[in-house]
């Protein structure tokens, strides 16, 4: 919230207006994983995956069909699992209330590692014909929506000036935006 005091002419020296410089915060609560975005079009992509598995040649194909829908599910799986009850503001750093904000990272890195790897066995299921070349590009599409929510998530979570580490309050060593 930006706020902004008009006062007189004159009562700060010559400027007619003051600005009352608070920084602006966007304060997003989280208090169930299912408030997050990523995680709820995770969700999305993995129902679609065990729809696109299921079906044909593909639901015959044991392997191939079980290791896509395991890592849909992991996509949703990773960002899940350090989160607890979080309370996030971008402008002065109060963080998750996860053990730190760098575990967080890390498990949304995984989730989207698993991302990609959902794109690579989708593939194999176009190389082999169990997918059309319509589902393929819908899936895939879908799943770099959901790396690009995970991406811009850790870029938010980086480019705060203060981390949770554990219980404590600790500067950032680096920003990356």
């Amino acid at each position: 919230t930006v706020r902004s005091r008009q006062s007189g002419v004159g009562s700060q020296g010559s400027r007619p207006w003051t600005m009352d410089y608070r920084p602006w915060t966007v304060t997003m609560k989280i208090e169930r994983f299912e408030d997050i975005e990523a995680w709820k079009q995770g969700k999305e992509l993995a129902k679609d995956i065990y729809a696109a598995t299921g079906k044909g040649e593909f639901a015959k194909d044991y392997g191939l069909k079980d290791q896509t829908r395991r890592t849909a599910v992991s996509v949703m799986a990773n960002i899940v699992h350090p989160v607890k009850y979080m309370r996030w503001t971008i402008s002065r750093g109060r963080g998750f209330d996860a053990n730190s904000d760098d575990e967080f990272v890390r498990f949304l890195r995984y989730a989207l590692r698993s991302a990609t790897e959902v794109q690579s066995h989708l593939y194999v299921a176009a190389d082999q014909g169990y997918i059309s070349k319509d589902e393929f590009t819908q899936l895939y599409d879908q799943a770099t929506e959901v790396k690009k929510l995970i991406s811009g998530f850790i870029r938010c979570l980086k480019a705060r000036p203060w981390t949770m580490d554990y219980g404590l309050w600790t500067k950032n060593k680096e920003v990356q935006i």
